[in-house]
């Protein structure tokens, strides 16, 4: 076990809400539509000044208030977004000097590993504590999904949100909390399942507007997606599992990606027949892409959700395809 103890979280969401019944009126849908194919009810959507890194800055400082850091109280800052505000200098650097410690060097940088780039970011965390390096973390995710959806497709206009979240971990110098185990797998031949094709170098300028435009919007093959990620779940939760000791009656309480209304039932039916223990707040959130998990986190903490001395275990998929699950007692 890696000695580590969560000391403060936080989260944003924007201030718009776009609510069911707007998705329905757009589509020509009679009312109830949005909700009843795709379970949601309402998600935050970014307005122009809420930038990924404005957001990541607001969770963060209401995480370091938690905390009780001070401004330059902490080591580093991981960046886990699953987009980019852009591609450079990374998003941890404009949040650091966001927070007002541009000039203060403490070490920014960004992971990436699309919806699972939190639990990425958390568990370099993690292995930078075990070896020494660094005694506090600051970890964040904030995505913006609404920045790159196709507006002619209403499933993903419909489940995705935005948001923010961050949290804040230091050496636990006595106690049972810590980080029990981890374990990821990618399968990169299901990459084209999920893609954002522009705003690297994979597409040019000289290609054209129209070709820039067409690689901006998200492509998403949804029921791919949950095929494959249904195939990675069971041995990675398995394999977690066995690493940290711990049989699945152990876990108190689950927080989960919420990539959709059927990607959390799937995951609640993993855990009967005490499904309760996964958290779902996927009607009210959408899919935030890599914030999801955090967002959750934070939900299950600030609720009560998480008891102090209990045992989470967080899991999710994303593009690539890849799956991740950390057990932490807290």
């Amino acid at each position: 076990m890696i000695p580590m103890k969560l000391a403060g979280w936080g989260a944003y969401r924007p201030e718009r809400v776009k609510t069911s019944e707007e998705l329905d009126a757009r589509f020509g849908q009679p009312a109830g539509w949005t909700e009843g194919q795709f379970g949601i009810r309402a998600r935050h959507v970014a307005n122009p000044n809420e930038t990924s890194s404005m957001m990541a800055a607001a969770a963060a400082q209401a995480a370091l208030a938690r905390a009780g850091w001070g401004d330059t109280a902490f080591d580093v800052l991981i960046g886990g977004c699953g987009v980019m505000e852009q591609p450079i200098p990374s998003t941890a650097a404009l949040v650091q000097d966001r927070l007002g410690l541009g000039r203060s060097g403490i070490a920014a940088f960004d992971v990436n590993q699309t919806c699972l780039s939190f639990l990425t970011a958390l568990d370099i965390a993690a292995m930078g504590i075990a070896t020494g390096r660094w005694r506090r973390a600051l970890v964040f995710s904030s995505d913006i999904a609404s920045a790159g959806l196709d507006p002619s497709q209403p499933k993903t206009m419909s489940i995705f949100g935005d948001g923010a979240a961050a949290l804040a971990v230091e050496v636990a110098s006595g106690g049972p909390a810590g980080l029990l185990a981890s374990h990821f797998v990618t399968n990169g031949a299901d990459h084209a399942l999920a893609r954002l094709r522009a705003g690297g170098t994979r597409m040019r300028v000289e290609e054209g507007y129209d070709a820039l435009v067409a690689g901006s919007r998200f492509e998403m093959d949804a029921f791919g997606i949950f095929k494959a990620a249904a195939r990675c779940l069971p041995a990675v939760l398995a394999r977690v599992l066995a690493d940290a000791g711990c049989t699945i009656d152990d876990i108190d309480t689950v927080v989960c990606h919420q990539a959709s209304a059927p990607g959390v039932e799937h995951v609640r039916r993993l855990f009967e027949p005490r499904p309760e223990r996964v958290i779902d707040i996927f009607a009210h959130t959408g899919n935030q892409i890599a914030a999801s998990i955090p967002t959750v986190l934070a939900h299950g903490l600030e609720s009560g959700r998480i008891a102090p001395g209990s045992t989470v275990l967080m899991l999710g998929t994303a593009a690539g395809i890849s799956a991740g699950a950390m057990v932490l007692r807290v």
